[in-house]
């Protein structure tokens, strides 16, 4: 494969490639597999300052989860020093596994306004493809959930020209945000020209919520209200009903799963290969819990051939492709997601030390199942390295590493 400028120029035996093009710096990857990178569809970064954290009473479902640990012990005691030092390290460890773009959502009414813009910074200089929103909601107060909006829509308009860390749209819930609110945000995003996000369904608490108070589905809530549709990326999708599948497949509507973080909180399986089997795109994302795509991909593989008692539930290259092409169309990016000639550079090498033979017919299966962030050798976003022979490039490590352990450490104590 030969990249020039950030895209790659033409795919070939290597032999045809040398011949061609004598002058080239030549990156032997022999023993290695060249994939694209991955593309984390769904993220929290800051939610790495919570690992460890005690929890007095545990959790007793998902409602619970965010009204007694997420919202009064994690986010509404963020600022944004923690959040810059949690992204510095998220991207660590994304470079680590492979992925080469990412989708983060920022809730944290204590860092407004601003704090998009402080994460830019951080992620420009290190070179990964970032998309970044902050998650606008009503829980907090009206002052709040319009700084919100603001918060994204002065970042979208201030990245517009830039193809590598620009914004998105997006709200909570339909249980944290009114109607009115879900349709002026909608609408700010279509002016702008960008996607829109919301969690959707990570539990049951939202659909019971739709039906109490709308008397519909959560999917028919935004069916009615027109927000439904391409334009939308719906992460989580859990507890869905036969008729909310039936309109993400017939509206467009795009679709983020996380399967190892909707475990972590109770939420459930999403129902991934009904989706799959309607047509809808769909992604995979870490939801900040393990920023491991390796992991994320096995999760996929395995939790839905349990859920279904069927072995032959999401094979190896429907994960696969979910990791790259089908998360870079979900957050509706151009050329990404494939090595062919015209899209852009954006690779991981990874090591084939396997003791059965590689074969094009097993090659998704081998890398699914027996590869893991410890065998990514290089990673390169747009044609710029990020890592090579295991050494990332454009972070101090160790650095990066104390100050999260310090935010971390201030987070707790507060």
């Amino acid at each position: 494969m030969r990249v020039i400028d950030g895209s790659i120029d033409s795919v070939g035996p290597i032999s045809e490639l040398r011949r061609a093009n004598p002058d080239d710096e030549i990156i032997d990857a022999a023993g290695h597999a060249v994939l694209p990178g991955f593309v984390n569809t769904h993220t929290h970064l800051y939610g790495v300052l919570s690992h460890g954290i005690e929890i007095a009473t545990p959790p007793s479902g998902f409602a619970s989860f965010l009204d007694e640990f997420w919202w009064p012990q994690v986010e509404n005691r963020l600022d944004t020093d923690m959040i810059c030092a949690a992204t510095e390290w998220g991207c660590v460890e994304m470079i680590r596994s492979g992925t080469t773009s990412f989708y983060d959502i920022c809730e944290a009414p204590g860092a407004l306004p601003g704090v998009l813009s402080a994460q830019a910074d951080v992620v420009r200089p290190i070179g990964l493809r970032a998309r970044l929103s902050f998650e606008a909601t009503q829980r907090s107060g009206d002052d709040i959930a319009r700084l919100g909006l603001e918060e994204n829509t002065d970042f979208v308009t201030a990245t517009r020209d830039n193809d590598m860390v620009t914004g998105l749209m997006c709200w909570h819930t339909t249980f944290t945000c009114d109607p009115d609110f879900i349709v002026e945000a909608a609408g700010r995003a279509t002016e702008l020209g960008v996607l829109s996000h919301a969690h959707c369904n990570e539990g049951t608490s939202e659909g019971e919520w739709c039906q109490e108070r709308h008397g519909c589905d959560t999917m028919a809530l935004y069916a009615r209200l027109g927000v439904a549709g391409p334009g939308l990326l719906a992460s989580q999708c859990v507890q869905l009903t036969p008729r909310d599948i039936e309109l993400i497949a017939s509206t467009g509507t795009k679709v983020s799963h996380m399967p190892l973080s909707n475990c972590e909180v109770g939420g459930g399986i999403a129902p991934i290969p009904e989706l799959h089997a309607g047509s809808v795109t769909i992604g995979l994302g870490t939801d900040g819990y393990v920023n491991d795509m390796y992991e994320v991909m096995r999760g996929a593989f395995w939790i839905h051939k349990a859920r279904l008692l069927d072995p032959s539930a999401m094979p190896a290259s429907t994960v696969l492709d979910m990791a790259t092409v089908g998360g870079a169309t979900a957050l509706g990016l151009d050329r990404v997601g494939r090595l062919e000639p015209g899209w852009s550079a954006d690779l991981q090498v990874v090591s084939l030390d396997l003791p059965t033979p590689i074969t094009a017919e097993n090659l998704a299966d081998q890398v699914l199942l027996w590869r893991n962030r410890h065998d990514v050798r290089d990673v390169m976003a747009a044609g710029r390295w990020l890592m090579r022979h295991r050494e990332i490039l454009n972070i101090d490590v160790e650095r990066a590493k104390a100050r999260t352990r310090e935010e971390a450490r201030r987070l707790w104590a507060r």
